[in-house]
């Protein structure tokens, strides 16, 4: 009897691999962050949630050289595109360095201004920035050039690693402060990060010989780029670390516990962001249309927008009680409330980035005047966290309908 081999009806392309591998990371830094809240309750969890959230700010600067490596990885190519990387590396270990060790200097003021039980958190963490900034140049490299499969391995082994690394130090360093074995967790992680390491293109005698108009371009994308990630990190961010602020501990846990829960949708929406960059990049390059992929994009976010929210809507306690314990289901009434928040962000950003990756500034400086509206929101409205929530929804609500009448007109006039 001959036995006929079995093949997979069609193959599974890199960018799909590496949907289901951003999937899968999401997941395991969500069940990271779960864990974390039932062992350590809202008060412990609040400190924690500072760690996550600077890891979060950390992303997004590194991002920065990530999408100009990206980018530029796409248009250059040969002996220029390896001069390039080389002075990318070397920028942003520079980089890495002066804001790590920012980071070590001022740990006990940040320990005041956070409110956290320990400042040598705020230390170990610095200790580890230069290295995140270094593999966040290295997966540039793979997403510029489409090599999905090693990039998807550097997000594995970052997650894996340290949602490992961090159980292991809390259950069997139970006398050290927790937030110091999540923050040396979390740095181990980034060497893991490295994996695999990108060495062919990288010489560090190479000439870097670029001209000046190609210079200019590097600096103009680098600089939009990076002020578009710090409207990011007002955004996605500012709102936890004014809680931990304004609020007390237990309050700033819970408060907490609902961000980490209404983001899935940004998450998620993330994962499209890492493909449409160099799509549209690749495209204009070609001289094609963009708009098809945009549309593609938006449709996706706005239907898992959409499924999020009226999940939370129908199942808040459900949810909160599942994920999170019986400690915090006093946030069950604002979950479907900042979920929503969140997806108008999200859809906006995919606005955002497609207009990035076309060299175009306007809903840059749009998302950067929303995300300071939104700070400033949150400083003079603050009497309890269902107001923080609602200062959210008006400026992200606000943000989508100008990013959407951009559009509108920017298409018409094509």
């Amino acid at each position: 009897m001959q036995i006929k081999s079995f093949s997979l009806p069609k193959k599974v392309s890199p960018e799909q691999l590496f949907m289901l591998s951003v999937l899968i990371v999401n997941g395991g830094n969500y069940l990271y962050n779960l864990i974390l809240g039932r062992l350590l309750g809202p008060t412990q969890f609040a400190d924690a949630a500072v760690l996550v959230t600077f890891l979060l700010v950390l992303s997004f600067v590194a991002m920065t050289f990530q999408l100009v490596t990206a980018k530029f990885s796409v248009l250059f190519e040969s002996d220029l595109f390896k001069s390039f990387v080389v002075r990318v590396y070397k920028n942003a270990i520079l980089i890495g360095a002066i804001l790590g060790l920012a980071i070590v200097v001022f740990a006990e003021p940040l320990q005041q201004v956070f409110n956290t039980s320990t400042s040598s958190m705020f230390v170990i963490f610095g200790i580890g920035v230069p290295f995140y900034f270094l593999m966040s140049v290295n997966r540039g490299v793979f997403q510029g050039k489409k090599e999905f499969k090693s990039l998807s391995v550097t997000y594995q082994a970052e997650m894996l690693s340290r949602l490992v690394i961090t159980l292991v130090l809390i259950f069997t360093l139970s006398s050290v402060v927790y937030s110091t074995l999540i923050a040396l967790g979390i740095a181990i992680s980034f060497l893991f990060g490295l994996i695999p390491f990108r060495y062919k293109d990288i010489s560090l005698n190479a000439i870097t010989i670029i001209d000046r108009k190609e210079v200019k371009a590097i600096r103009s994308f680098f600089v939009l780029t990076a002020f578009y990630e710090l409207t990011q990190i007002v955004i996605n961010n500012s709102d936890i670390l004014l809680v931990k602020h304004y609020f007390e501990p237990y309050e700033a846990g819970l408060y907490a516990s609902l961000a980490l829960i209404g983001r899935i949708v940004y998450f998620i929406a993330w994962m499209f962001v890492m493909l449409l960059l160099p799509k549209v990049v690749q495209l204009k390059k070609e001289n094609k249309s963009t708009s098809k992929v945009l549309f593609r994009y938006v449709l996706y976010i706005g239907i898992i927008s959409a499924t999020i929210v009226i999940g939370c809507s129908l199942f808040p306690e459900t949810i909160i009680i599942l994920l999170f314990g019986d400690s915090y289901v006093s946030m069950a009434g604002l979950l479907w409330k900042y979920a929503l928040a969140t997806s108008m962000f999200a859809l906006s950003n995919i606005f955002a980035y497609y207009y990035l990756s076309l060299d175009k500034y306007i809903p840059v400086i749009i998302s950067g005047v929303f995300g300071m509206l939104q700070m400033v929101l949150v400083v003079f409205f603050h009497e309890s966290l269902e107001q923080v929530v609602y200062m959210q929804i008006i400026a992200m609500v606000l943000l989508l309908v100008i990013q959407l009448t951009f559009f509108k007109l920017d298409y018409k006039n094509r």
